[in-house]
């Protein structure tokens, strides 16, 4: 599917009500914020991009359950507050969400500002899609899913890159990848709904 298939998808969707909200999910380094920012780019100033990462729980409180190691697996995410501000966006005209810094590696609260002239919000992140508790919670919420996907070794790189970018070294780099990140890779796919679109 192409950005010109997703937008055109997005909007034909019917707009009774208040708000329509979009779910982009798969595995981390599919391509999931370059093509949220690109369908907000192309949609316009009525919509909105807010990422799930944003619902990271901070480090200090990782480190503290011992999952500093795990981060970005889903129990290292505020699920219950993403769902509950998802829930808030459907109904409330104006609110704010928090955001992640990659360079901080920390969320950073209301750096995104919902208004009521956002009628279209673009949600993105690995585990909108997820059938099991508690993120299936969110499935109700979504007018339209798109399964952001790519194969391992294109995934893999990207990790790799993204880790050496931030300073870890190549050694470093691999572990965290091989460790974390492709077993949410494995789980992010295995937990998807059924009968959803797939970029």
């Amino acid at each position: 599917m192409s950005l010109d298939r997703l937008e055109t998808l997005v909007r034909a969707l019917p707009k009774a009500q208040a708000r329509i909200l979009i779910a982009l999910a798969g595995p981390p380094a599919a391509g999931k914020s370059i093509l949220a920012a690109a369908l907000v780019d192309r949609l316009g100033p009525g919509a909105v991009c807010v990422p799930m990462d944003g619902f990271h729980l901070d480090n200090h409180v990782l480190a503290a359950r011992g999952l500093l190691h795990r981060k970005g697996a889903p129990q290292t995410f505020d699920t219950g507050g993403l769902v509950h501000a998802m829930h808030r966006l459907v109904h409330e005209a104006e609110m704010s969400l928090p955001d992640f810094d990659r360079t901080l590696d920390c969320s950073i609260a209301g750096r995104i500002a919902v208004t009521a002239g956002h009628r279209i919000v673009v949600v993105e992140g690995n585990y909108l899609a997820c059938a099991e508790p508690p993120w299936a919670a969110l499935a109700s919420l979504w007018s339209l899913v798109v399964f952001v996907d790519s194969p391992d070794a294109v995934l893999r790189a990207r990790l790799l890159a993204r880790w050496r970018a931030q300073g870890l070294d190549a050694d470093a780099a691999q572990r965290r990848t091989d460790a974390n990140d492709m077993a949410n890779v494995a789980f992010v796919r295995r937990s998807r709904m059924p009968g959803i679109l797939t970029l």
